[in-house]
C-alpha cells in the first residue's frame, strides 16, 4: 500500500505507556494475591506510577489522534489500554473502600 501516512511518535509512546501500566497493575495485583492480600508499599508505588503513566498515555494518545495523515492503530491502542488501566485503578480504589 503506497501512502504518505505514518505512525505518530506520540501514539506509539501512548501504546507503550499503556502496556507498561497494565502490566504493572496486573503484576502488583498478582503479587498481592500471592502475599495473602497484604499489599506491600512497593506494589502500591507501582500502582501509583501506573496511574501517572496512564494519564500521560491518554493525553499523548488524544494529542496524536488530532494529527493528520497518520495510521490510527497506535493512538487507538494507547487510548484503550490507558483507559483500561484507569478503570482498573478506580475499581481497586472502590473495592478498597468497601
Amino acid at each position: 500500500m503506497f501512502t504518505d501516512n505514518r505512525h505518530p511518535e506520540k501514539g506509539v509512546m501512548s501504546a507503550i505507556l499503556g502496556c507498561i501500566s497494565v502490566t504493572a497493575l496486573v503484576v502488583s495485583v498478582v503479587f498481592t494475591y500471592r502475599d495473602g492480600g497484604q499489599a506491600q508499599i512497593r506494589y502500591a508505588a507501582a500502582a501509583l506510577v501506573a496511574a501517572i503513566f496512564s494519564v500521560a498515555g491518554i493525553v499523548l494518545g488524544i494529542m496524536s489522534r488530532f494529527e493528520r495523515d497518520i495510521f490510527k492503530l497506535f493512538p487507538n491502542l494507547g487510548i484503550i489500554l490507558n483507559l483500561l488501566s484507569i478503570i482498573f485503578i478506580v475499581f481497586l480504589l472502590v473495592l478498597g473502600f468497601m
